[in-house]
């Protein structure tokens, strides 16, 4: 199969001069939360002709994902583009934004059939031949709303194992907890998330380890004068930042400061932190009924109308056509009802 140019281990050559990297030490520490993670495999979905999941926001702290073990699919999201997905591939929505998982062909939307097997939902296509299996389910980040490396990572991650002969390992996992799951045999849910926690520690380990794409948050990591510019606008994103204050936290002049950030990530500092922000409430939002006040507030926008302002010009999209429908701060669960009920909320059809 050809190599794709959008994978996550699309190598990217370093530039031949860089700064000091933080000490490895430092890196794992701010790192080793994204990493702790626990998977919840939900549904093991075989379609064929025209179908159509969809599934709501999952709550704060709580990722989405999907593992193509067969066929093709494509995801859309609100504001976003469309990602097509391939056998082999594995996509994980750190921020847990709703979407739509589909079939690549049109048509009228076929029956499915749901079963429980070992707790975990078994849709199939009724009356025609599958042609295409998903594993899918959410991932919680166990530091919760607490983590905001996992906030700041990007919108989707996605590996395709297929184009890199250097992936082996997750294949084999892909494997494994595909056949788990087909089994059907006692345990064999918790064995497929076992392998699944594996998998996904792995690929998030991965994807912070390649050079990254510019923006990219790793990038700004690796670099001592950036990255402890970076986590100290992590631990306190409402704090009204200044570049001197910058410079003080990077030990470094201004100048200097303001020429690592555009060399790591094409952006000035200030900048940065503004993308920062909104990346940060745009998780929250999607996450929690929380007020968009209080969210404009605990990121550093002085009024509501600030944070619309700025996050339509950013994402397309006022504030709240990101809320979540959830009852308080617990993700909607997904059940046969809401499935046909409600077309945004979870489950298959």
């Amino acid at each position: 199969m050809p190599r794709r140019s959008n994978s996550i281990s699309e190598r990217i050559n370093q530039p031949e001069h860089h700064l000091s990297a933080v000490p490895a030490e430092d890196l794992l520490d701010a790192l080793g939360p994204v990493l702790r993670v626990k998977p919840v495999i939900e549904e093991f979905c075989r379609f064929g002709g025209a179908w159509r999941s969809a599934r709501g926001t999952s709550g704060i702290g709580w990722a989405q994902f999907h593992i193509v073990a067969r066929g093709a699919c494509s995801v859309e999201r609100r504001g976003m583009s469309t990602i097509q997905l391939a056998a082999g591939d594995v996509l994980l929505l750190p921020h847990g934004d709703g979407h739509i998982v589909r079939s690549r062909i049109g048509g009228a939307l076929g029956p499915v059939k749901t079963d429980f097997r070992n707790a975990i939902r078994a849709n199939s296509s009724v009356g025609v031949e599958a042609d295409t299996e998903l594993v899918c389910g959410r991932l919680l980040f166990e530091t919760g709303e607490d983590n905001s490396l996992a906030a700041a990572l990007p919108d989707a991650i996605i590996i395709r194992t297929l184009a890199d002969p250097l992936l082996k390992r997750f294949r084999d996992l892909l494997t494994d907890i595909h056949d788990e799951l087909d089994s059907g045999r006692p345990g064999s849910n918790l064995i497929a998330t076992n392998l699944a926690s594996a998998l996904f520690a792995m690929m998030l380990r991965l994807h912070l380890e390649q050079v990254p794409e510019r923006g990219n948050l790793l990038s700004l990591l690796q670099d001592r004068t950036t990255g402890k510019v970076v986590l100290a606008m992590l631990r306190d994103p409402a704090k009204d930042w200044t570049l001197d204050e910058m410079a003080v936290v990077g030990i470094t002049s201004r100048a200097t400061l303001v020429r690592a950030f555009r060399h790591a990530c094409g952006l000035a500092p200030i900048a940065y932190l503004a993308r920062l922000r909104l990346d940060l409430a745009r998780q929250r939002l999607a996450g929690t009924n929380d007020a968009i006040s209080e969210v404009a507030a605990s990121i550093g926008y002085k009024s509501e109308a600030a944070l619309s302002k700025a996050f339509l010009r950013r994402f397309g999209i006022r504030p709240g056509a990101v809320r979540p429908k959830v009852q308080g701060n617990r993700p909607r669960e997904n059940s046969t009802e809401n499935m046909r009920a409600v077309p945004d909320s979870g489950g298959c059809r």
